[in-house]
């Protein structure tokens, strides 16, 4: 019995000298993680414009808005779309987090849309960025964007194996102002 309350007291005292040698981790990222979101910075804001979707029930156009913050004191991106019909109903919403794994060295992407979620690939570009998703078997939609002088153009082309790329969504939107979304309205501690 002795024998094993001594244990136990060493295993605690060994766990508690190895913890209190690691530093504690930032509440806002690492230094890495938010030099790797800040390339992303141009998104930042409010946008609007307009989607054409072009799909199996023919060509859509939606009035398109996308908003745009960094949170987690910028080791992370997160947006938010919706699209509208011409009455202002909403018919599309996804949100995304972006975030930079130090380890592996590349983005983490997670994105909810229509009832559906999932990590995809992401890169961040010279102009914007670009990211996939599967579509079906053999299938995947090819996101590419760009981001100019306060224009954000989005294509996403449809690919199957073996056939020519269609064109599945194309999205122009202009920078309507900043946002402080999402980082600010914590909650207050009192």
């Amino acid at each position: 019995m002795l024998r094993t309350v001594l244990a136990s007291a060493a295993v605690a005292f060994i766990a508690t000298a190895v913890q209190a040698q690691v530093p504690m981790p930032s509440p806002n990222g690492s230094a890495a993680q938010r030099a790797a979101i800040s390339r992303l910075d141009r998104l930042d804001g409010e946008w609007r414009g307009t989607a054409v979707i072009t799909g199996p029930q023919g060509r859509q156009e939606l009035i398109q808005t996308e908003r745009v913050g960094s949170h987690l004191g910028g080791s992370i991106k997160v947006v938010e779309g919706r699209g509208y019909d011409a009455e202002g109903n909403t018919q599309f919403n996804a949100m995304a987090t972006i975030s930079w794994d130090e380890r592996a060295g590349r983005y983490g992407f997670r994105s909810y849309a229509q009832g559906f979620s999932g990590d995809y690939p992401f890169e961040a570009t010279e102009d914007g960025f670009r990211w996939s998703t599967p579509a079906g078997p053999n299938a995947r939609i090819e996101y590419v964007a760009t981001v100019r002088d306060g224009v954000w153009h989005e294509v996403g082309d449809y690919v199957v194996e073996g056939q020519p790329p269609r064109r599945y969504i194309e999205m122009r939107l202009t920078r309507v102002g900043d946002t402080d979304w999402p980082g600010a309205g914590a909650v207050s501690p009192r």
